[in-house]
């Protein structure tokens, strides 16, 4: 039977493993992970942009993706040099920022419902990014490839 303070020694020792490879200041995988828990939360999105905006037209060079439920939407994406990427948050009440920390680019401000942020990306490479507020314990990370 293990003691409390074994317990305490594993789950001190989980959250800091936890703490590592989910750090900003950690490489991460060429994208993150998409579970179904995430796909149900983009599709909600989704339809909630379409309820927001119902008549926005698509633009070319531009890749929306939606912040909803403390999750990016979608949460990897590729795009060509030259592409702005805008961040559109689509909850009710919570506010987001995006923070391309490895980058070396300062957080933006935070944006409240129906806000939205944008960042052109011009040089090929990858780009981590994570909501400042919420990338700790909500995970709200994303990802963005840009590639010829």
């Amino acid at each position: 039977m293990w003691s409390n303070s074994k317990i305490l020694i594993v789950r001190v020792a989980v959250a800091a493993f936890c703490f590592v490879a989910t750090s900003p200041g950690v490489a991460v995988a060429d994208d993150l992970p998409v579970t179904a828990k995430h796909a149900k939360i983009c599709a909600g999105a989704e339809a909630r942009y379409q309820k927001l905006f119902p008549d926005a037209a698509k633009e070319d060079d531009v890749v929306i993706v939606k912040l909803y439920k403390y999750t990016f939407c979608p949460r990897n994406v590729t795009v060509r040099p030259g592409t702005t990427v805008r961040w559109i948050n689509v909850d009710k009440r919570t506010s987001h920022s995006v923070w391309l920390k490895q980058a070396g680019e300062a957080e933006s401000e935070r944006f409240f419902p129906d806000e939205q942020w944008e960042f052109r990306f011009i040089s090929p490479g990858k780009y981590p990014y994570l909501c400042g507020p919420h990338w700790d314990q909500e995970d709200m990370r994303g990802f963005v490839e840009v590639r010829e």
